[in-house]
């Protein structure tokens, strides 16, 4: 049995047409994004957080230790680019409770004390 409708064929055509042009316009003008996408924002995002949430606390860690005057003068004779691992290892840059320490915290923790006066 064959069907017969002459309207058939355009409607087909124009359900495919109206999906594709809604899916364009959806990921170009609609801000749709598939879920990997989604899930690299959030955990970026979150990263962010974390490194807002621990600077201050990893600045004040560094400034209420008992030499902080001699240690920031040392820190700051320190080249730029390893201003970060003196963070590091200096134990001031890891999280309450683990183990290694945030390099991103690291960083803006280094940039802090560059700007701080002891």
């Amino acid at each position: 049995m064959q069907l017969q409708a002459p309207w058939l064929k355009p409607a087909v055509w124009g359900v495919i047409g109206g999906g594709v042009a809604t899916m364009i316009v959806g990921f170009s003008w609609m801000g749709w994004v598939l879920g990997s996408t989604a899930e690299r924002v959030a955990v970026e995002r979150a990263s962010s957080a974390v490194v807002v949430a621990l600077t201050p606390s990893c600045v004040a860690s560094f400034m209420q230790q008992p030499n902080a005057a001699t240690k920031h003068a040392e820190f700051l004779k320190i080249d730029s680019w390893r201003q970060r691992q003196f963070v590091e290892e200096g134990g001031w840059a890891t999280p309450r409770g683990g183990k290694t320490p945030n390099s991103g915290v690291a960083s803006a923790c280094a940039e802090e004390l560059v700007k701080a006066k002891t």
